[in-house]
C-alpha cells in the first residue's frame, strides 16, 4: 500500500483541482487510474457523469455484498465539505480490499453531485446496486466541533430532509396610476411570508420538527410607471424525517394555493435540490457501535444534523448506515471558507470501513 504522505499529496491534489457538481472530471479521472492498478473484479465509469462503482468478488461462493460511499464533487468555493477527504479515505480503504481475504463482495461508490442531491440518485439509477446485490451500504461525513477520529452515530435520522421551493404569482400588471385595474402579487406574496413562518417548530421529536426558510422574495421589477404582474417566493423546507418533509410541503402547497386563489392570482410550483432525510437502519447502527467502541471514540448525536445528504436515496432502496467523523473541535464549520479537511483522519475513515468489511454480520 501506498506511504501515507502519498495519500495526503493525493487528497491535496484533489483539493487544488475542485470540480463542483456535474464537473468532476479531474477527481474520476484520478480515481480511475489509482482503481485500475488495484485490478478490481470490474471497475465502472462515468455512471451518472462521473461516477466511479468498483466490485471486487469474494471467495466465498454464497457471499453477500456490501457498499461503502465516498462523493467526489466541490463547492463553488472549493473543497470546503471535505469531499476531498472522503474520496481519499475510500482509496485508501481500496488498498485494503484489494490486499484481504474479504468475507463479502466489496462495491466502493465514488459518487458526483452530492451537493445538488443529484449524485446518489443517478447511482441508483444506473441499476449497479441491484447488478450486484447490494445487501447493505455504508458512508461517512466528517464533522467539524467533535475530536479528531471521534465516530458519530445515530440509529435514526442522522440528517434533515430539506428541499428548496420557489411559488411563482401570475397576476396582471397595469399602470401604476391605476393598480385596481391589475392583479399585483405583492400583498399574496407578503401574506404567504407570514404564514409560512407559523409552519416552524423546534422539536427533537423526529415527526414534529419542522423548519421553514425565506430565501428570497421578488415582486415586479423596478419600472416606476407599473404595478406589478408577477411576482415569487422562495423558501427551504427542513424536516427530520421524510414523511415530515410530505405533510410540511401540503402545508406550505396550502398556504400558497389560498392566497393565490384570495388575491385572484395563478400559481406555479417549483422544487429545487430536494433531498430525503437520512434514515438509518438502527440495527446496523447498532452494530456499527459495537464493532467501533472497542478501538474509537464513539459518540451519540442527540438529534440530527439539520443539514441534508443525498445518502438518503442509497437508505431508501438497500438497509444502511452513515455516521460522522470528527474533524477537529476548533475546525470551522462545513462550507466556512476557512474549512480544510484534516489529513489525519485519512487512516481512520479507512479503518472505519475496514472494520465494517471484517466485523459486520449481515
Amino acid at each position: 500500500m501506498r506511504d501515507i504522505n502519498e495519500l495526503k499529496d493525493i487528497r491535496r491534489r484533489l483539493h487544488s483541482n475542485p470540480g463542483v457538481s456535474g464537473c468532476e472530471e479531474y477527481a474520476h479521472n484520478l480515481v480511475a487510474d489509482f482503481l485500475a492498478q488495484l485490478h478490481p473484479d470490474e471497475l465502472n465509469t462515468n455512471i451518472g457523469g462521473y461516477g466511479i462503482v468498483a466490485y471486487w468478488k469474494s471467495m466465498r461462493p454464497d457471499a453477500k455484498t456490501i457498499a461503502f460511499r465516498a462523493d467526489t464533487d466541490a463547492l463553488p468555493i472549493g473543497h470546503r465539505c471535505g469531499h476531498d477527504g472522503h474520496t481519499t479515505m475510500l482509496l485508501r480503504f481500496a488498498e485494503i480490499v484489494a490486499e484481504s481475504e474479504r468475507q463479502y463482495n466489496i462495491v466502493l461508490i465514488f459518487q458526483p453531485e452530492e451537493e445538488t442531491g443529484k449524485g446518489a440518485r443517478k447511482i441508483v439509477e444506473s441499476g449497479l446496486l441491484k447488478k450486484y446485490a447490494v445487501s447493505a451500504v455504508f458512508g461517512l461525513h466528517n464533522l467539524p466541533g467533535y475530536p479528531e477520529g471521534t465516530v458519530v452515530l445515530n440509529r435514526a435520522t442522522f440528517a434533515a430532509a430539506s428541499t428548496g421551493v420557489i411559488y411563482s404569482l401570475h397576476g396582471r400588471a397595469t399602470h401604476a396610476s391605476t393598480p385596481e385595474k391589475g392583479l399585483n402579487p405583492g400583498r399574496a406574496a407578503a401574506a404567504i411570508i407570514e404564514r409560512m413562518d407559523t409552519l416552524n417548530r423546534s422539536s427533537d421529536n423526529l415527526q414534529l420538527f419542522r423548519q421553514s426558510t425565506l430565501i428570497c422574495c421578488r415582486v415586479g421589477e423596478e419600472a416606476f410607471g407599473t404595478s406589478a404582474g408577477e411576482g415569487e417566493v422562495m423558501f427551504t423546507l427542513r424536516t427530520y424525517t421524510s414523511q415530515a418533509m410530505l405533510d410540511l410541503m401540503a402545508a406550505a402547497d396550502q398556504i400558497a394555493a389560498e392566497e393565490a386563489d384570495r388575491w385572484h392570482l395563478e400559481l406555479e410550483k417549483q422544487l429545487r435540490e430536494p433531498f430525503r432525510a437520512t434514515e438509518n437502519t438502527p440495527e446496523l447502527t447498532d452494530a456499527l457501535e459495537r464493532i467501533f467502541s472497542p478501538q474509537l471514540d464513539v459518540q451519540t448525536a442527540k438529534r440530527p444534523f439539520r443539514w441534508s445528504e443525498d445518502f438518503a436515496e442509497y437508505l431508501a432502496v438497500c438497509p444502511g448506515a452513515f455516521f460522522g467523523l470528527g474533524s477537529g473541535v476548533n475546525q470551522p464549520e462545513l462550507h466556512h471558507p476557512d474549512y480544510n479537511f484534516p489529513d489525519a483522519i485519512i487512516e481512520t475513515g479507512a479503518h472505519c470501513f475496514e472494520l465494517i468489511m471484517k466485523n459486520i454480520k449481515i
